[in-house]
Parts: C-alpha cells; sequence; structure tokens
C-alpha cells in the first residue's frame, strides 16, 4: 500500500512574530534535509513593508518541523523572494531580492522609486544545511539592467543542471515607451540569471521583452529535461489564450529556442506556479490553482512530453489556494509546499507528502 498523504503546517499567519506568511520555495540538502522558505511580513500581508525571510527545517521528510530561523534580514526594509539552490557540493545558495519598505510595487512600476530604494538583488550561502547562513552580498550590477523598475527572483527553488550552471528565473518591467504609467501588464519581461562558477560570479541568460502584450512573462520556474534542455513556464497576464506561458534552451537557459509561447493546456488563474522534473520516472510536473476564476483548487500536473501538454494527476482539495514549490523529498515522495487557508489562500503555508506513485 502507498504511504497516504501527510500534511504538515509549518507556517501559519499571526503566529510566531508574523502577520502573515507568504512566497513558498522549498529544497532538499544532499542528506535529505528539507528547508522550507518563505516571506514572514511582519505587520500586514501586504508586499512590502518589513519583510524577513525566514525559514524551516525538517530531518523526517516533511512529517515535523524544527524551530522557525530568520535565513535574511534587510532591518527594517524588506528581504523577500527567496530564491534556494541546492549545489552539487552541498553549499545551499539563497539568491533573493531587497529594498526599502516604503517600496511598492505600484511606486516602482511608475518609476517613482529612487534606483537605492528600489528592488536589488543579493544572494548569501549555508554550508551546514541551513542551520546558519554568510553574510549577504549584492550581485545587482551583474543581473539588472539601468532602466529596469521592478525585479523579482522566482519565486520558488533555483536548479543547478546536470553540468554545474546555475539557473534562478527572474522577471523585471521596462519603463514605458510613450505616455503609460508603466504599470501595465504589457511592459512585464522575463529573464534568468546565470552562474558558471557556483555562485561565485552571475550573469543575464536569455531576455524575454515583448511589449505587444500578446504574452506578458512574470514569475516564471525551470526544469532541466533528460534531454538536457531547460525548461521555462511563466505567469502570463495577457490577451493570449489561458495565463501560462512556456520556452525552451538549448544552451542552460542564454537563451530561447523560441519566445514563451501560451501553455493553455495549464488552465488556472494568473498566479505563480512551480516545476519539478522527476527521473525513475521521467516525468514533469507542475503544481499550481487549477480554477481559472480564483486562486483555488490546488492540484500537481504531469507532461509526458517535455512541457508540450498536460494532465492533472492530483488534485490537493478544494479550498482556496495560490502559490507553491515542489521538491523531490526522497525515491517514492514527492514535496508540495503551499499556500492555502479555509476562506482566504493566505492563511498557512502548508506541506505536503505525496507518494511518486499518485503522480505517474
Amino acid at each position: 500500500m502507498p504511504e497516504p498523504v501527510v500534511a504538515t503546517v509549518p507556517f501559519r499567519a499571526g503566529q510566531e512574530g508574523y502577520a502573515s506568511y507568504r512566497i513558498p520555495a522549498v529544497v532538499a540538502t544532499a542528506s535529505g534535509t528539507l528547508l522550507a522558505f518563505c516571506e514572514g511580513r511582519v505587520t500586514s500581508a501586504q508586499d512590502w513593508g518589513r519583510i524577513d525571510i525566514v525559514l524551516k527545517r525538517s530531518t523526517d521528510g516533511g512529517r515535523s518541523w524544527g524551530p522557525l530561523q530568520v535565513a535574511a534580514a534587510n532591518g527594517t526594509d524588506l528581504a523577500g523572494n527567496p530564491a534556494p539552490v541546492v549545489l552539487d557540493t552541498g553549499r545551499v545558495l539563497l539568491v533573493h531580492v531587497r529594498s526599502a519598505a516604503t517600496a511598492s510595487e505600484h511606486l516602482i512600476l511608475r518609476g517613482e522609486v529612487p534606483e537605492a530604494d528600489g528592488r536589488r538583488v543579493w544572494v548569501q550561502h549555508s554550508d551546514d544545511e541551513g542551520l546558519t547562513w554568510s553574510a549577504p552580498r549584492e550581485i545587482t550590477a551583474q543581473v539588472k539592467e539601468a532602466g529596469w523598475r521592478w525585479y523579482a527572483t522566482t519565486p520558488g527553488h533555483g536548479i543547478q543542471l546536470t553540468g554545474g550552471r546555475v539557473v534562478v528565473p527572474g522577471n523585471h518591467t521596462l519603463p514605458p515607451t510613450g505616455t503609460d504609467t508603466g504599470a501595465e501588464p504589457q511592459y512585464n519581461s522575463g529573464h534568468c540569471l546565470l552562474s558558471d562558477d557556483r555562485g561565485e560570479t552571475w550573469y543575464l541568460g536569455y531576455l524575454e521583452q515583448n511589449t505587444d502584450g500578446y504574452i506578458n512573462a512574470n514569475e516564471t520556474t525551470a526544469a532541466e529535461l533528460p534531454d538536457g534542455r531547460v525548461y521555462f513556464n511563466t505567469r502570463n497576464d495577457s490577451r493570449s489564450p489561458g495565463n501560462r506561458a512556456d520556452a525552451h534552451s538549448t544552451d542552460g537557459g542564454r537563451t530561447l529556442e523560441r519566445p514563451f509561447r501560451p501553455q493553455a493546456g495549464l488552465d488556472g488563474p494568473v498566479c505563480e506556479g512551480s516545476l519539478l522534473q522527476l527521473r525513475d520516472p521521467d516525468v514533469l510536473l507542475f503544481s499550481g490553482p487549477a480554477l481559472s476564476a480564483a486562486r483555488a483548487l490546488m492540484t500537481v500536473r504531469a507532461s509526458d512530453d517535455d512541457g508540450t501538454t498536460w494532465h492533472p494527476v492530483h488534485t490537493v482539495d478544494g479550498l482556496p489556494a495560490a502559490y507553491s514549490d515542489l521538491v523531490r523529498v526522497d525515491a517514492r515522495t514527492v514535496g508540495l509546499l503551499y499556500e492555502t487557508g479555509d476562506f482566504s489562500a493566505y492563511e498557512r503555508i502548508v506541506f505536503r507528502r505525496v507518494p511518486v506513485s499518485r503522480l505517474t
């Protein structure tokens, strides 16, 4: 008999010193320890203000969690959008963004925030599986072009490719070309951060910057396919069919084979989603809410053809649900870390152990 789905709640709004927890990300270390990250929002659920990146560790596959830790803080300002990557050396990278507490997305999109207070990119690392973290190091000049306004990493985990390259998807907005404010979806654009020396230095990979409004690349997730290509899947708020778009790269994220195109096979609301490429068996998984009219109905879907077509394999429940991240826990188990609640998608962040047999 396969193991039943086991759910735990590592983060619950209003507890342990934070009014709200958002933007989950999860990775498994070399020894199998799970690191569950999210934003701990101190005073409210808003996307700006005093925000820390918080962490809980599990040494039993997500059945229980240790005490809350602060992995990255920016004083009374913002540290957010955690993008953890586990390297082949065992080191865990934590790429993330920082900004002033007063720098709301709306003001940034309108170009009303000084660059010094806007979204800037930092990295730190842990060599003891998340117990302690290095001092943060800024990499903004390497991965953010002049004139970009909004900037975010992932959300969710980044990846290290078989050849060693680190890939962290990102998104940004362009300044308006006419009399628009810059807050229109058409200025949403995509890119990825690349490192060929395990996070010491960084550079930009592909740029997706089409302002015709057909595809508006936004929060993006990535997976390495069995043939070595990188598959990118992005949140899309546009006039194209559906609310997802995808693309492939044959050169490790430096360029895209083709620009992002609609992926109408992943029905759902405008929302972040997560990818995980399973090996043995070779199946590509996607997690995200599946109700097109609202953020609800958290569902895992699978693709047997490298993201061309998708089919549902596991629906969690019919409750509100929003952001999520996937992780391989062990040979028999996949973990799903996701936002959910009884009356709102942002009441708690839940971790579910799902048997691989239910997903393939």
